[in-house]
């Protein structure tokens, strides 16, 4: 899965030749999982129509503040595009529309939604081989480089006047992977790597039943996400669970038993950065397990349970540079058992929550945490969805490994 997965990118294009080339673009942002949205110059649309980008978009194509020729037009809301936008791309971007970005010119929507943008933004310069070196058009890629935009250079090749060289618009796939390597090389967790076990764990009794717990794997899911788009490399073990993810920097690792994961966290332990102890793991299983279904004879059911080996004490005891970080689940007296957890089991930090909490839990769609770590700091985090829980977390780990 690319890093653009789910994103929100905003695509503006100005009037060149090369806005032909953008057809091809928006199939290439929808085909990385993105969600698109198209801006236009009016002069544009002489070179590529709204309906085409609209039909390949999914999304109303806009290039002016309101249709004049409708008296119920609605108007074009510039500053809630460009918060809407996690990326901003201006492809082509001729040398006309990219002086105006870098003097603040604004006569139409697109310069305007340029102007109120609070997110990166990416040009990618189209124009003819006299004009992309002339001295003003270098001055303006400096001044707009200076604003913290991204410039994606041109190609060379032959220009649309018949000259040959410099001032080609990037191809498509390689404006989409200049961007992923450019987002991926800021990202604050490029180069780590993350281990997180998620879901719970079945421990047999028979070849048809198991014990089990109603861990759906939701929040270990939501912190392997927020890891990756962060730029670590991730390896998720789970154990069984309708969770589903896909995405290049998520290695999934599919377990059933205590054991299984107690295997797969010691085999890869060794080679991350940080661990991430989320997994509802089994505390006892059978200590027989019947090689038959067991069969209906009595009216209870005796079964000797033994216990399970403590995957987060283990890790503890054997951690050197490692960040270590596990959950704990509580009925009661919350907070003096997970402190007594973190201190126990040797974690940097525990993530806590409670039963007793609306919203927490099992199954559900949100979470409300506390955060401890092994400086006795206490954040206490108000109810959240679960992928807003696992940015907390990345955020406080991050942290952690600046300090």
């Amino acid at each position: 899965m690319s890093i653009l997965s789910g994103k929100n990118i905003l695509l503006g294009i100005s009037a060149g030749i090369a806005a032909y080339k953008t057809a091809s673009l928006v199939r290439a942002y929808i085909k990385a999982g993105a969600n698109v949205q198209v801006v236009m110059t009016p002069a544009s649309k002489d070179f590529v129509t709204p309906l085409t980008l609209s039909t390949l978009s999914k999304n109303p194509v806009h290039s002016t503040f309101y249709k004049e020729e409708d008296e119920n037009a609605v108007w074009n809301n510039h500053v809630e595009l460009g918060l809407w936008a996690d990326y901003f791309i201006i492809a082509p971007a001729t040398a006309n529309t990219l002086a105006k970005m870098a003097n603040g010119v604004c006569d139409n929507l697109l310069l305007a939604t340029y102007l109120s943008s609070k997110c990166p933004v990416y040009f990618a310069p189209a124009m003819d081989l006299d004009m992309y070196k002339h001295p003003s058009t270098a001055n303006t890629f400096k001044t707009l480089e200076s604003f913290g935009n991204v410039m994606i250079p041109a190609t060379s090749g032959e220009l649309a006047s018949g000259l040959v060289g410099q001032g080609r618009l990037a191809e498509p796939e390689d404006i989409v992977s200049f961007m992923e390597k450019d987002i991926l090389g800021k990202l604050p967790l490029k180069g780590k790597k993350v281990m997180i076990t998620a879901g719970p764990t079945y421990e047999a009794i028979d070849p048809v039943r198991f014990i089990g717990n109603h861990s759906s794997g939701k929040m270990g899911f939501e912190i392997a996400k927020e890891a990756a788009n962060l730029g670590a490399e991730v390896i998720l073990i789970t154990g069984p669970t309708y969770q589903k993810v896909s995405y290049a920097l998520i290695e999934v690792i599919p377990v059933i038993s205590a054991q299984d994961m107690y295997d797969a966290a010691h085999k890869y332990f060794n080679t991350v950065d940080v661990a991430i102890l989320s997994a509802a793991v089994a505390d006892y299983r059978p200590k027989e397990i019947a090689d038959q279904k067991i069969k209906k004879q009595e009216t209870t059911l005796t079964l000797e349970l033994e216990k399970t080996k403590d995957i987060l004490a283990s890790l503890g005891v054997i951690k050197k540079q490692q960040l270590l970080v596990g959950f704990a689940l509580e009925t009661n007296n919350e907070l003096e058992y997970a402190k007594g957890k973190l201190k126990k089991k040797n974690l940097d930090l525990i993530v806590l929550n409670s039963l007793r909490d609306k919203g927490a839990g099992f199954k559900g769609e949100t979470n409300k945490v506390t955060i401890i770590d092994n400086k006795d700091n206490v954040t206490a985090y108000s109810l959240k969805s679960k992928a807003d829980v696992a940015k907390d977390l990345m955020s406080e780990i991050i942290t952690k490994l600046d300090a």
